[in-house]
């Protein structure tokens, strides 16, 4: 019978249970998130979190204190060098408990206990939530729609007039330089006919 006592045995002795709870936050502390029964998650939240309040004071008596429950060199590195800088602004509620559903065999409840600042998912900022309109105005968002659009078939349709001329244009200027060097040859043609003309004429008089 456990008549007011505080903690919660989990089915073992005292030695057995303080190991078990220092390689769970050993493993949690190295993989930031884990997966065991409600139970075991509710008794290391408690075992727990007192030592990552310790480990925000970065001195020899608190990495003293906190060896002294881990016994694991390791997991204290990673506790004071990553997880300690990035819980240093919270006020304590370090850990989370999701619940999974329960296990196959014995039917017991599961859960995931993870570190709050290290799910990537839940420290994005939030996105802006846009409000819905009634159903009455839902017209109007379309006929914004269709306006839009047609001022910018309308415009399309006046740059393509626009450059029209500008084609035509460039055509004709393109046009001119091919004409004028052609009218040289014809002209030149025109002195050089004469020309035979004569010669035979002066042959006739000779």
């Amino acid at each position: 019978m456990r008549h007011g006592k505080k903690t919660k045995s989990l089915g073992r002795k005292s030695a057995h249970r303080k190991a078990m709870l220092a390689n769970m936050a050993c493993s949690l502390i190295e993989h930031k998130r884990i997966n065991t029964t409600v139970a075991k998650a509710k008794a290391l939240r408690v075992y727990l979190e007192p030592l990552l309040t310790k480990a925000k004071t970065d001195s020899t008596h608190s990495r003293r204190v906190v060896f002294s429950y881990l016994q694991s060199k390791d997991a204290i590195t990673e506790l004071f060098r990553e997880v300690a800088p990035k819980i240093a602004d919270r006020p304590g509620g370090y850990l989370r408990i999701i619940r999974t559903g329960t296990r196959l065999g014995d039917n017991a409840e599961m859960c995931m206990i993870e570190l709050v600042d290290f799910n990537e998912l839940m420290t994005k900022e939030p996105k802006e939530k846009k409000t819905r309109r009634s159903r009455r105005g839902g017209g109007t968002a379309k006929a914004e729609t269709t306006a839009t659009e047609g001022a910018a078939k309308e415009e399309t349709k006046s740059e393509a007039k626009e450059e029209a001329p500008k084609a035509k244009k460039e055509t004709a200027k393109k046009a001119e330089p091919k004409a004028k060097k052609e009218a040289p040859k014809n002209a030149e043609e025109k002195k050089e006919t004469p020309k035979k003309e004569d010669k035979k004429d002066d042959k006739e008089e000779k």
